[in-house]
């Protein structure tokens, strides 16, 4: 596969960040939550070794936040 476009929200009740992923043929997908960027990052890489045989796995993954969020406050 060439790559994959992993969405990522911000769960107000959690406060996590969550990673999904639908496959277009419909034959599953995959979502992993993190507390932090980096975890959400190791997550999601976890997870895609494990839903795909290594030689499908995507050469890209492209995150798409689908709200803007703050690295840090001054």
């Amino acid at each position: 596969m060439e790559s994959i476009t992993i969405a990522i929200i911000n769960c107000a009740e959690t406060g996590t960040l969550i990673a999904s992923w639908s496959d277009s043929s419909g034959l599953g997908g995959l979502t992993t939550q993190a507390v932090h960027l980096r975890e959400l990052e190791a997550n999601i890489l976890e997870a895609i070794e494990v839903h795909f045989d290594p030689e499908e796995q995507p050469k890209r993954v492209f995150l798409h936040f689908e709200q803007d969020l703050l690295l840090a406050a001054a």
